[in-house]
């Protein structure tokens, strides 16, 4: 049985992400999406809303495979703790595969973790955590960009800011 992580920050979850899990979820026996604790950023959600948004997206196509967590370890320490020996990324243009690669191979140095690159399908590669919450703050339609159930949560926390 081969466990595999989905590691981000997902602040918040996109269609782009929801893709990667979902085509994830197609190839291992169980997924772990799990909302890393990324010190050098600056969420504008909490870990558990996150969680929460994760959950719900995914909810209506049942995945009885996937797992929603967070850690605010090294994503190595979270995959030995659940046995899981890959950790699936999803690349959206040529700056991804670089920013990832160096991770990818610190992590099968501290753990023996593989990392499995999933290309963005390309109707979705242009969106981003970033850029969705750009359009949002400037009226933007969100529509398609992420989840319908993440859309309200989106825009209601950019109107109390």
């Amino acid at each position: 049985m081969t466990i595999a992580v989905c590691p981000g920050s997902y602040d918040p979850v996109t269609a782009g992400h929801l893709d990667v899990i979902e085509r994830s979820a197609r190839f291992f026996a169980e997924v772990h999406v799990v909302v890393a604790m990324n010190s050098a950023k600056t969420p504008m959600f909490s870990a558990e809303q996150r969680v929460d948004m994760i959950r719900t997206a995914l909810k209506k196509d049942g995945y009885t495979n996937v797992i929603v967590s967070s850690t605010t370890g090294l994503i190595t320490d979270y995959c030995k703790k659940v046995n899981a020996s890959v950790i699936v990324k999803g690349l959206r243009q040529n700056g991804d595969y670089e920013a990832e690669l160096g991770m990818a191979l610190v992590n099968r140095k501290l753990a023996n973790v593989e990392t499995i690159f999933l290309p963005a399908d390309p109707i979705l590669e242009h969106i981003s955590s970033s850029i969705v919450k750009d359009v949002a703050r400037h009226g933007g339609d969100i529509t398609g960009m992420v989840p319908d159930s993440v859309a309200p949560i989106l825009i209601q926390t950019l109107q109390s800011e």
